[in-house]
């Protein structure tokens, strides 16, 4: 195995999701020359994925409350966010011809409600950049100073003047994010926090009379696990509850706080007792619920699933409409969570997310050990790591 001068680059950036492409722009346009390597046949496979249910950019709200979804890695990611801020996302997207609309809740969405205009126009744009991609080049470590790679050719070795490590975390694992770059970042010392799911849904070991409920959402529920909150939706499915609402919740089932549901989230305990006081006459329990209160037949097969029998007594049925406690079978395995924490410890890199074992070699998006809510802060985040990133790698190249 030999390093061919004719492949040498100056920057390489191995990962093609968000983070890299971004990183990767960023070191184009500091007259770097750069190579994207990625294992999959082709790029932003994952990003494409995301974009099946709308592709959601980022979030427009007040700095506050954005950050504070980040929660423990809020301190480590605030000044890389507030230097490609919401407003910064929008404007990145639109200068790609990207036609953008937020909704009733600040979720912003391009208006064809997908990801591949916008990646072929990044691509393109990258392209005239002369921006190099090499796909099927799977990173196995570092022999010496090169970057080696497993490609359809044999073994391959790179030399870069500067990395950015941006290969995704530990969930779905048939779009490219296997993880599998923690052993040899390991191999170097860096230190790395366990993975583990995140906006993960929750599995349920559900009774045969739920079957003709799958595929039926629970709307506007209120949900709650530990200190995590939600007001959303949630989608009883064969293999459990998925949905934005309690993907959100999902961190407190993790760290092995109870769910909690409120069927009726806008309705107080005391007016839900003075409903189920009246008379209820010859009508089963389910349809005086139903009728009285105006509670659905999912949300109602749900309450039965988790309380059978049912309290008679209004005040005990109300209390538990408003905190119907879940029994679960835990969360669903990490291949099929949303995103994943753990990860590359913010303590083995510096501010400029230079990795401080391997001094030139830089880290962005999921590699980092952050989480966060879907809603957009997700791929906000990866963007501006991979932004932060590439940027700090630019300098520093030009520097040594």
């Amino acid at each position: 195995m030999t390093t061919d001068p004719k492949t040498r680059a100056q920057a390489v950036v191995i990962g093609a999701g968000p983070a890299g492409l971004m990183a990767a722009e960023m070191l184009a346009q500091a007259g770097l020359a750069v190579t994207i390597c990625d294992h999959k046949p082709s790029v932003g496979r994952k990003f494409l994925m995301a974009g099946k249910s709308g592709l959601n950019l980022t979030k427009v709200e007040p700095s506050e409350p954005f950050l504070a979804a980040f929660s423990g890695a809020r301190g480590a990611l605030a000044p890389m966010i507030e230097a490609f801020d919401n407003t910064a996302v929008q404007d990145w997207a639109t200068g790609l011809g990207q036609t953008l609309f937020a909704g009733s809740t600040g979720r912003v969405f391009p208006t064809v409600m997908k990801a591949s205009p916008l990646l072929r126009a990044w691509l393109a744009r990258l392209a005239d950049a002369q921006v190099q991609i090499k796909t099927r080049w799977r990173w196995t470590g570092w022999q010496g100073d090169d970057l080696a790679f497993d490609t359809p050719e044999g073994p391959q070795l790179l030399r870069a003047d500067v990395t950015v490590l941006a290969m995704g975390g530990a969930s779905w694992v048939r779009l490219g994010s296997t993880g599998e770059w923690a052993v040899p970042l390991a191999d170097s010392d860096v230190p790395i926090a366990p993975f583990a799911p995140a906006n993960a849904g929750i599995a349920m070991e559900w009774s045969p009379h739920m079957m003709a409920h799958f595929g039926a959402a629970l709307k506007g529920i209120g949900l709650k696990s530990g200190p995590y909150r939600s007001r959303g939706e949630a989608l009883v499915s064969a293999q459990g509850l998925e949905g934005g609402g309690i993907y959100t919740v999902s961190r407190g089932v993790r760290e092995g706080h109870p769910l909690m549901l409120d069927l009726l989230p806008d309705q107080t305990e005391k007016a839900l007792v003075e409903k189920l006081e009246k008379p209820r006459g010859k009508m089963s329990m389910a349809n005086y619920m139903r009728k009285t209160l105006k509670l659905d037949v999912a949300k109602i097969a749900l309450l039965q699933e988790m309380a059978r029998p049912l309290p008679q007594d209004a005040k005990a049925l109300a209390k538990l409409l408003k905190a119907l406690r879940i029994t679960h079978a835990g969360l669903r395995p990490m291949d099929q969570a949303i995103s994943t924490a753990g990860g590359v410890r913010f303590d083995a890199v510096d501010d400029t997310l230079m990795l401080r074992m391997r001094p030139g070699v830089f880290v962005a998006g999921e590699m980092l050990d952050w989480e966060a809510p879907t809603g957009g802060y997700l791929i906000s985040a990866c963007l501006a790591t991979g932004r932060w990133a590439g940027r700090h790698a630019a300098a520093w190249a030009q520097k040594a």
